[in-house]
């Protein structure tokens, strides 16, 4: 499928249900490979990513599991599988870390051009007809998960990125109207 860059972003959701079909490593690394002539301040290209993708994706639903389900084993399995869902149904991960430069500019700098990283992959993604959702739960800090991502002292994880086919796209929420956020200069 091809999409105008207008439709594209007038119609691309977050999917936050996905059907449980993988996401092959080639696909999501030809889209993180295109994402990265996103604009970027003095082209650092701040970013770094940790894929996970098919048989990998055990491992980090069982890092997930150990994460944000607390006191799983103390679940049934049934309730245990029915709280990973939304881990295990997404076809692939990529988690995303940016470097923290000490320069508060520089470091917003980076931030933005991470998010501009990320605005990219996901269209790209959307073009396939691969859903993708941005997440950024609590454990992102947690020194158990950067240790698993080898996250470097200067580098922040600022997301935790899913891929995965769908079976139906998230309804469009409201945006605000343009006369409720531009304003004209001197007016």
């Amino acid at each position: 499928m091809t999409v105008s860059v207008k439709q594209a972003i007038l119609e691309r959701r977050s999917i936050k249900k996905f059907n449980g079909q993988l996401v092959g490593k080639q696909a999501v690394l030809q889209i993180l490979d295109d994402a990265k002539w996103a604009p970027n301040h003095g082209n650092r290209q701040p970013w770094r990513v940790v894929v996970a993708t098919d048989e990998k994706l055990a491992q980090v639903h069982e890092l997930l599991r150990d994460l944000a389900i607390p006191k799983w084993q103390e679940l049934s399995e049934e309730t245990l599988a029915a709280q990973m869902q939304k881990f295990t149904l997404a076809g692939a991960y990529a988690f995303v870390l940016v470097t923290e430069d000490m320069r508060q500019k520089e470091r917003l700098e980076d931030y933005a051009a991470v998010s501009c990283y990320l605005q990219n992959a996901q269209l790209l993604a959307w073009e396939q007809e691969i859903g993708t959702c941005w997440k950024t739960p609590g454990f992102l800090d947690n020194p158990k998960f950067r240790e698993a991502l080898q996250a470097k002292e200067n580098e922040r994880v600022i997301a935790m990125f899913q891929f995965g086919y769908f079976d139906e796209a998230t309804p469009a929420k409201p945006r605000k109207e343009l006369a409720d956020f531009v304003t004209e200069f001197g007016a």
